[in-house]
């Protein structure tokens, strides 16, 4: 019960920080990448931040990578993951998708509970998505 407890809170709290940094906001997100014309960098503070946050959590993990560990997973953190181009592609494919839409995964679920129907298309074009990923995959 309290693994239930403390995902919801976390979930909560990474919903309520994408709300107040306007990550739910395609206008916004949009600004922000439009780096050429009226470019909005107000959201390059809630990207230090989250690298701020990912840097300090990397060392904890790497010092006590058991205590974090699911008994049913790997570690979250590989030292030896290597670039190639499924990656590349998939970095790619994501980049185009958040410049496209003003989406990335998080936000757009999010924003779900907006009623904008840009929320409701890209996300399922994502569920689209993960299906043909899993099919081709397998």
């Amino acid at each position: 019960m309290n693994l239930n407890l403390s995902t919801f809170a976390s979930g909560l709290i990474f919903g309520l920080g994408l709300i107040i940094a306007q990550m739910t906001n395609p206008n916004k997100v949009l600004a922000f990448l439009d780096v050429a014309g009226r470019w909005d960098p107000t959201l390059a503070f809630v990207m230090v931040g989250a690298l701020l946050t990912l840097g300090i959590l990397q060392r904890f993990i790497r010092k006590h990578p058991k205590q974090i560990q699911d008994t049913d997973q790997q570690a979250l953190v590989s030292p030896t993951a290597k670039i190639d181009a499924k990656l590349a592609i998939g970095s790619a494919l994501f980049g185009i998708g958040w410049g496209l839409a003003g989406f990335c995964p998080g936000p757009a679920i999010v924003s779900l509970t907006s009623g904008l129907t840009g929320a409701y298309v890209f996300v399922g074009a994502m569920f689209i998505g993960f299906f043909l990923f899993n099919q081709l995959h397998r």
